[in-house]
């Protein structure tokens, strides 16, 4: 009887030997866990590790850096993140891919110059719940656009003002396919500001004398540099942050254009202290300075609270992209995985507030 009944009293002691095991190394991980800011404590929630984000950056080169910087912080999350340059789209693309699901976001939205994107049946191309949304603001009021001349023209012919174009005389120096209109070197057909000179072209009167030389961007402002540096009266389109302004700074070798008012209508939005704007301050750009930001399916920001916070929370001051912008002229030609690295660099110069954010997007 007595062996017996030893028997499962040992049983017992080693059954709670092992528990009491078990609970010691849960403690113990508990308290000694990875270093704040890194390893695991940054991972998505449970059923994310292997799940894609399938991310998409514009076509437009001043866009790929914080495109690289988002993607790298959504991965220090411990997210998949695909190749970015693999998915390079124009606006025109990528909307509606993030409308049906098949992105789930970008970090190259600019607003509000891409707010025609987000209709819902141009996305979808039916009357669905809007499925797409801005989130976060990457460069607050950081792209600043308009049209440029060459600096020589416009101080030999007085122009201040894409109102002087109205003149067939002014807008013949301008021309150079002889069809007697000023060639307005513009954007590749699918960007927004494609379709916003050709309503300024509808709007106002010197679009009689102007037309829109459209094509890929930067074959169009390589010919651009071409012609100013042959000292030719050249017009084109340009923003900022962007590569065109450091190799043709205004000021120096380009001005900004006014745009006049319409008639019975608001002034157009206008910028002070503008270097190298033709007319006087503020420079009235008739472009709405624009705040660039990241878009995503809505649904996919729902189901993924720490992604939607950390879009929330980031932000890059313009002149670290237009620094880099600047490099990438200077060093041409420029691959692929030296825009990575430098988005590698900027995070780990920004370590303190990368972290941060990183925190912030977790506790969502």
């Amino acid at each position: 009887m007595t062996s017996r009944a030893a028997a499962p009293c040992r049983a017992t002691r080693s059954f709670l030997l092992v528990v009491r095991a078990l609970f010691t190394l849960l403690v113990v991980a508990g308290c000694t866990g990875a270093p704040e800011g890194s390893g695991p404590a940054f991972g998505p929630p449970e059923g994310d590790t292997a799940e894609e984000v399938v991310m998409a950056r514009a076509d437009w080169r001043s866009g790929f850096l914080q495109a690289a910087i988002v993607r790298q912080l959504i991965d220090e999350l411990g997210y998949e993140v695909s190749e970015l340059a693999e998915r390079t789209y124009p606006p025109e693309t990528a909307y509606p891919l993030l409308g049906r699901g098949e992105l789930d976001l970008w970090a190259n939205g600019w607003f509000p110059l891409h707010e025609p994107f987000l209709e819902q049946e141009r996305v979808t191309g039916q009357r669905v719940p809007y499925p797409i949304e801005p989130v976060g603001t990457l460069v607050p009021a950081g792209a600043v656009q308009g049209y440029l001349i060459d600096r020589e023209s416009a101080e030999e012919l007085g122009i201040t003002s894409m109102g002087d174009l109205a003149r067939p005389e002014i807008a013949a120096m301008f021309d150079h396919d002889g069809d007697g209109r000023a060639d307005l070197y513009g954007c590749d057909v699918g960007w927004g500001c494609h379709g916003t000179i050709i309503e300024h072209l509808e709007q106002h009167a010197w679009g009689d004398t102007v037309e829109q030389v459209s094509g890929v961007y930067r074959d169009l402002f390589e010919e651009v540099r071409q012609r100013i540096d042959a000292g030719q009266p050249t017009l084109f389109y340009t923003w900022t942050p962007n590569w065109t302004v450091a190799v043709l700074e205004p000021g120096v070798d380009v001005v900004w254009l006014e745009v006049p008012a319409l008639a019975g209508e608001d002034p157009p939005p206008s910028v002070s202290g503008l270097e190298g704007c033709a007319g006087p301050d503020p420079c009235q750009l008739g472009w709405e300075v624009n705040d660039i930001r990241s878009v995503a399916n809505t649904g996919f920001l729902d189901a993924h609270p720490p992604i939607r916070r950390l879009l929330e929370v980031v932000e890059i001051p313009v002149d670290d992209l237009a620094e880099q912008h600047a490099r990438m002229v200077a060093e041409e030609p420029y691959p692929e995985d030296q825009i990575e690295r430098d988005a590698a660099t900027w995070i780990d110069q920004n370590r303190d507030l990368v972290d941060r954010w990183l925190r912030a997007a977790r506790d969502a």
